[in-house]
């Protein structure tokens, strides 16, 4: 059975019970406080023809309670203090003599079966102030009260085919609305099931089910940019791969041919080592972050005095800074102590000096160490090209480059940053990037110091 089915069911018979329920209790009470209108009418008219006889008991007068009576609908029996019948609108019989043989003390209702009974009846017993003793009986016929009620269910019944209809009605409408969104929602991931992420859900609510519908839109476009950026891995490393591979054969059969000199024969091999040499780097840089999309990078943190630690990196890269005519600065401000993974985190420090390196053009490179708080920070600036606003977002994506033109003199495949960021990730750090374009670049890291220090 199909959930709309199962839901359209559930509710129809959820609001038919309320709706039962609520049409009973109505006509109960109803019904109820009819009869008991009829009743207090009926006593209150005995109460009053019996306050006119204890004022004037005369012939007069009972022949005109008689009368008017007879023009009502309702009847009045009069007795003496023995019982005797002194005036009555109506003929006796059996069931009124039974009336009119219960003796009351006070104004009571005698008879109050409007089912069973003919008649319903009450007693309003009077002592006149010329002594005269007696009971006022008041009858009413049932059969009006029947004929009113029986006219009272049918109404009640038409009221209650309407609430089934609309109720009908309703419940078509309201499980149409409930379920549509889920059977898109149903088709949309039935689709992303089948690979295509290509979908868009128009459910705009702000309930659980608009909830939903956003986690399962934002799946599907969250799916469709890992496809869409699988792709493009695969063509960026399929092009990455190629190039230097193709340097390699290409010099490999040329440095076979047997007339080539020996300053040649070098010079091929220096191109081929350089291209290998390349290759093993993309597969390293591969391979490390295979290893973190499958949570088996691990890192070995130990305590570590963060300024000795940069300044034996600041020491291992000056040389290669000066040489290509930067200048390499170390400012250290503060002494901080640090849970990091040494040989991780020297990568993460290379990697951001590489860059610094392969992008400037002379200027000053700063590495600086600060403390604020609890927070140990690594700032390391440059003087060169820098990085277009609009590119900082993406710098930490995996192949991506500022230079779109794969120039090959600056080397690197655009994996570097994403390493990075995995590995500061890993150490709960935090990596910020601000550029400038064409006037440089900074990168800082913040660290929580050692917390036995």
């Amino acid at each position: 059975m199909k959930f709309s089915t199962k839901l359209g069911l559930w509710f129809f018979f959820c609001i038919l019970i309320i709706e039962t329920g609520s049409m009973l209790f109505l006509h109960q009470n109803v019904v109820q406080t009819l009869i008991d209108n009829e009743k207090e009418a009926l006593l209150a008219r005995g109460a009053s023809h019996r306050d006119v006889l204890e004022d004037s008991f005369t012939d007069n007068t009972l022949q005109h309670i008689v009368l008017m009576e007879s023009k009502t609908d309702t009847e009045v029996v009069i007795t003496d203090q023995n019982g005797d019948v002194i005036e009555s609108s109506i003929a006796l019989n059996e069931e009124i003599n039974f009336f009119i043989l219960q003796i009351t003390n006070d104004d009571q209702v005698i008879e109050a079966d409007w089912e069973s009974q003919s008649y319903i009846a009450t007693a309003s017993p009077f002592r006149s102030n010329s002594g005269e003793n007696g009971t006022v009986y008041m009858l009413k016929s049932t059969n009006q009260m029947k004929g009113l009620i029986t006219d009272l269910n049918h109404h009640f019944a038409i009221a209650v085919i309407i609430i089934l209809f609309f109720l009908v009605i309703t419940n078509i409408i309201l499980v149409k609305l409930l379920t549509k969104p889920l059977v898109s929602m149903k088709e949309a991931t039935k689709r992303i099931s089948e690979g295509d992420f290509t979908v868009t859900l128009p459910v705009k609510s702000k309930d659980e089910i608009g909830e939903l519908a956003n986690s399962i839109q934002t799946l599907a476009s969250n799916l469709n940019y890992l496809k869409q950026e699988r792709k493009e891995f695969l063509a960026s490393i399929s092009h990455e791969l190629r190039t230097p591979l193709t340097y390699i054969r290409g010099y490999a059969d040329i440095g076979q041919k047997p007339n080539l000199v020996e300053s040649q024969k070098n010079e091929y091999l220096k191109i081929i080592h350089e291209e290998s040499i390349r290759v093993s780097n993309l597969l390293e840089d591969l391979f490390e972050l295979a290893k973190m999309d499958q949570n088996s990078f691990s890192i070995m943190n130990e305590e570590v005095q963060f300024r000795e630690f940069l300044q034996t990196i600041y020491d291992k890269a000056y040389p290669v800074f000066s040489n290509s005519g930067i200048e390499l600065k170390f400012n250290r401000k503060e002494e901080c102590y640090v849970n990091i993974d040494p040989l991780r985190f020297e990568q993460v420090v290379l990697n951001i000096l590489d860059n610094a390196l392969k992008y400037s053009d002379g200027g000053t490179t700063t590495i600086e160490l600060s403390k604020k708080d609890n927070t140990c920070k690594l700032t390391i600036s440059d003087e060169g090209k820098g990085i277009p606003e609009d590119q900082i977002p993406y710098i930490f994506d995996r192949l991506f480059r500022v230079e779109k033109s794969r120039s090959r003199l600056t080397g690197g495949v655009g994996l570097g940053l994403s390493i990075v960021k995995e590995i500061v990730d890993a150490h709960e750090g935090e990596l910020k990037v601000s550029s400038e374009f064409g006037v440089g670049t900074t990168v800082s890291i913040l660290l929580k110091e050692a917390k036995n220090r």
